[in-house]
């Protein structure tokens, strides 16, 4: 590491959430589409992979050769792009490669669960440097357990070889609804005691920018990697709570508050007329008919030898007959809503993961047969519904990559090129 890039001063500030895709400031010349080129976008675009060389951010953006060059000379100024090797000729000299430099900083990455927490320490590009996990109980309230994840976060740094003064940014996935614009967990039914705690003012000894999302935002920007996705994507998480991240053009979508997603609260009426008195306060909720806690209660009222919802999973996984039926049928009910959800977003694909996830065919075939037989012919015509492949990890890159993608947006990168500029 190279030292933290500083990119605002004083002490945290809110974040600020913002609309439209990474190429949103696009504009026209004689019918073909360019894209911005701020220092921001331009470094975005090699960021992402869009991007080798000065010629091909010329080509992208339709920005003129020499104002690229400038631009890509502050971002190298100001450490965040590297020159290296040499790229194909077309004719003439090769041009000179471009990358971007992720080692000029560090991302403290926080997953918490409700009952485990995972810390980690990232470089610019979310690759893991070093990583721990614990359990802790949620309920535990945010006092308790935030000084545990300090704990955790000062002995990743150390194992990394860092500090606190190598972190530029902290990225914190938490399992319930967050007012974005602030990191404060709004009315979270699974986290007593959390409703409006300051989350980003217990990492003031970074003195660095706090991001706080929901835990399943997170997790879809861990699902869809460094490089962004072109694509629509649902990620759900089927644990103890039940969520959903809306990836539109590679970005989360968050909605006016915050709030996007929270399907684990939409009513779902049951066949036999049963009532059911969701954590939330309100009746028959998906999550309190088909996740995690539900599952477990269910089995254990069946009469299944087990306590956890783990052993659960892991009985449907070895092919027992109950536990099979009682996933697969979860796995129906939550398709029911996923279908109103293909009906009215038309994604690409649907992603599953989280701890009842793991239970893995059985779910799915729940799932996908709610979602095909429900949906409309054209919008599942091409639907994928797949499990993560990355289940374990996807939480804490998606808390770094959600941190990275603020710190490094426009304005910032804009404002460090130019210090380092003039």
């Amino acid at each position: 590491m190279t030292g933290r890039l500083l990119l605002s001063g004083g002490a945290s500030p809110e974040p600020v959430s913002r609309a439209g895709g990474p190429d949103a400031a696009a504009c026209h010349y004689g019918g073909v589409a360019h894209t911005s080129a701020s220092a921001g976008a331009l470094l975005r675009h090699v960021r992402t992979g869009r991007a080798r060389s000065r010629t091909e951010l010329v080509a992208l953006t339709g920005a003129s050769r020499n104002t690229v060059s400038a631009r890509v000379d502050e971002l190298i100024a100001a450490n965040l792009l590297e020159e290296g090797g040499r790229g194909w000729s077309t004719g003439g000299r090769p041009p000179t490669l471009l990358q971007f430099n992720s080692r000029a900083g560090c991302v403290l990455a926080v997953d918490l669960g409700v009952t485990s927490v995972d810390v980690a320490v990232t470089d610019l590009s979310a690759r893991i440097l070093a990583t721990v996990g614990h359990p802790i109980d949620i309920a535990d309230g945010p006092v308790v357990v935030l000084a545990e994840v300090d704990r955790l976060a000062q002995q990743v740094l150390a194992e990394a070889g860092l500090t606190p003064a190598d972190v530029c940014v902290v990225g914190v996935g938490v399992p319930g609804p967050v007012e974005f614009s602030t990191g404060r967990p709004s009315h979270p039914p699974i986290m007593p005691g959390w409703h409006d705690y300051p989350i980003p003012g217990a990492f003031g000894r970074y003195e660095c920018p706090v991001y706080v999302d929901n835990d399943v935002n997170v997790m879809a920007l861990g699902e869809i990697g460094i490089g962004g996705s072109i694509q629509d994507v649902l990620v759900v998480k089927v644990g103890t709570g039940i969520g959903c991240g809306v990836i539109v053009e590679g970005r989360v979508y968050r909605g006016a508050q915050g709030s996007a997603g929270d399907i684990g609260h939409i009513y779902v009426a049951q066949p036999d007329g049963r009532t059911v008195v969701c954590r939330c306060g309100n009746e028959n909720c998906l999550e309190a008919i088909a996740g995690g806690g539900a599952l477990l209660r269910d089995a254990i009222a069946a009469g299944l030898p087990v306590t956890t919802v783990r052993q659960l999973v892991e009985l449907a996984a070895q092919g027992d007959g109950p536990a099979i039926e009682l996933v697969r049928n979860a796995g129906r009910t939550i398709g029911t809503v996923l279908a109103a959800l293909v009906n009215f977003f038309n994604p690409h694909s649907i992603v599953m993961t989280g701890g009842v996830a793991r239970a893995g065919a059985p779910l799915l075939a729940g799932i996908r047969e709610a979602v095909y037989g429900r949906s409309m012919p054209l919008a599942a015509r091409a639907l994928e519904i797949t499990v993560s492949d990355a289940p374990d990890l996807s939480g804490r890159v998606g808390a770094a990559l959600m941190a990275i993608d603020e710190f490094l947006d426009e304005d910032s990168v804009q404002a460090l090129a130019l210090l380092h500029g003039s």
